[in-house]
């Protein structure tokens, strides 16, 4: 830091001087140089940041036109050394140099000026390269941290260290993505925290290609040049990082999603092709290949960063659960859903992807904002283009079991699905859609439909069974047989009938698929 006028006035040699301040004001101000001068015309070498010494025979001739031009020209405060030829500080001087804003201070002794610039002149040599030497410092911690590819709170933190203060990165809506309390009560700071960020402390933009999504916010520092510098510092880190992160997973991804893509259209159709692609890729050459549709629902968050940054994690949740299991892959990153296709080198490959399914929902669960996961499977294939050929089977059996109710947690293949898995895919037919609008529009179009048709699913999932279903509804069994006697006769069907049954419960499964069916 530099040094103000008032702790060139602290020291030994001006407190020998019996230094008597007129004009306060500007005290606090960084002096750049000390310049002894007596001449009138003084103000016209001067740059600005200067402390001037004199012995006062420009006072004597035009006091305040003195004061007022060295206040122009920049001067920081005047020191002038009483004696025989000025006793006593003009009125003019003390009032030119309120004016202006300039300190004004008068020496009732001799002091030796050289020794004050020497000490003063050293000093502030002795904080530039403190300044300096900071700077040093400060560019080789964050280029170590660019280097190893540090996360934001571990960039956060750093700049917080240096600075000795508290730190926050917050996002375009002003909500705090990470926080270095630094010693600090972390519920304090945050207190109020989307005002205070306004209103408090030094911020800086945080941006990359000329798009700002994020802000750093130091809430308790003051506004000086080495706040500036860290901030502005920790602000191309952290955008360094964005881009890095950014263009890393961007080209593993085009590149894996391209050949998935030229798999899938038929731009590439030989597996010798395919094996040289995916090797380059990372995917191991192995016995079975086995391909995977991983869907996810997840918030995605209320801005662009916070979407990207969970999108990277769901990936980088992925890849490590891969490799915790000792699986090579490829895969395919499309909205909510990710396509894969593993390589299987085990003697048992569904063995092999379930444990590392059993991973995936594990290591995904754990990103901030994930709901859900849900893995499908398609059989084993020995060749590469067969996996990929099998995207869509395992794609299709991971949304018929995220639509079950109560799904178990781990990787499913199409025999889970059965029936519900069938219509499903025969749910866009409209012929399928109309059969069970028929079969249920007598419980649609009447009263409670609602309460109905969970009645009837809970028949249809007990297989009759009314001691069962009276269990599950906290009912007696009296009421059970009013409510299912009003229910077959609304429905106008024998529900111990086998054929009615099974029809009623596909019309349920395809109104599962489908969603509520059209009014009539």
């Amino acid at each position: 830091m530099g040094v103000t006028v008032a702790e060139v006035l602290a020291l030994p040699v001006v407190r020998a001087g019996e230094p008597e301040v007129h004009v306060a004001a500007g005290l606090d101000r960084q002096v750049r140089w000390v310049h002894v001068g007596d001449a009138a015309a003084v103000a016209d070498l001067l740059t600005g940041g200067e402390l001037i010494l004199t012995t006062g025979p420009a006072l004597a001739s035009d006091p305040g036109g003195y004061c007022t031009a060295l206040a122009d020209a920049g001067a920081v405060g005047l020191v002038v050394e009483l004696g025989p030829r000025l006793p006593d500080l003009p009125a003019a001087a003390v009032a030119a140099a309120e004016r202006a804003g300039m300190a004004l201070v008068a020496l009732r002794r001799e002091i030796r000026f050289i020794a004050l610039t020497e000490h003063v002149h050293r000093a502030i040599v002795a904080a530039q390269f403190d300044e300096v030497e900071f700077a040093r410092h400060a560019h080789q911690v964050f280029t170590e941290l660019s280097m190893r590819r540090a996360d934001a709170d571990a960039i956060v933190t750093a700049a917080a260290d240096l600075l000795g203060t508290p730190v926050a990165l917050e996002d375009t809506g002003r909500r705090v993505l990470s926080l270095a309390a630094h010693g600090r009560a972390t519920a304090d700071l945050l207190e109020g925290w989307p005002t205070r960020s306004r209103a408090d402390g030094v911020a800086v933009s945080v941006g990359a290609d000329g798009k700002v999504f994020a802000r750093l916010v130091a809430p308790l520092a003051e506004p000086t040049p080495r706040v500036a510098m860290v901030l502005e510092r920790t602000a191309q880190a952290l955008a360094l990082r964005e881009m890095v992160e950014r263009d890393r997973t961007a080209l593993e991804q085009q590149a894996q999603h391209g050949l998935l893509d030229d798999l899938r259209t038929g731009r590439i159709s030989d597996e010798a092709g395919a094996s040289a692609r995916a090797r380059n890729l990372g995917l191991e050459m192995a016995r079975y290949y086995v391909p995977i549709c991983v869907l996810i629902d997840m918030d995605t968050g209320h801005d662009e960063l916070s979407t990207r940054r969970r999108q990277v994690q769901v990936h980088d949740a992925l890849r490590h659960a891969l490799g915790l299991a000792r699986l090579t892959a490829i895969s395919s990153v499309t909205g909510s859903a990710v396509d894969v296709v593993v390589a299987c080198p085990a003697p048992d490959p569904d063995a092999a992807v379930d444990r590392a399914g059993l991973l995936m929902i594990a290591e995904v669960g754990r990103v901030r904002g994930v709901r859900a996961v849900t893995i499908g499977a398609g059989p084993a294939v020995g060749r590469i283009v067969d996996a990929v050929a099998g995207i869509a089977d395992a794609h299709h059996v991971a949304a018929v079991v995220a639509a079950m109710p109560r799904a178990e947690a781990r990787v499913h293949r199409s025999a889970d699905t059965r029936l519900r898995g069938l219509l499903a895919l025969l749910a866009d037919d409209p012929r399928v859609r109309a059969f069970a609008a028929v079969e249920l529009r007598r419980i649609t179009d009447g009263p409670e439909p609602e309460a109905n048709l969970e009645l009837l699913r809970a028949f249809l999932e007990t297989a009759g069974n009314k001691t069962e279903l009276a269990r599950r509804l906290h009912v007696s069994r009296p009421t059970l047989y009013a409510r299912l006697a009003t229910l077959q006769e609304r429905l106008a069907v024998d529900l111990d009938d086998g054929t009615s049954r099974t029809s009623l419960h596909a019309a349920l499964l395809v109104r599962d698929a489908i969603g509520p069916l059209p009014p009539r």
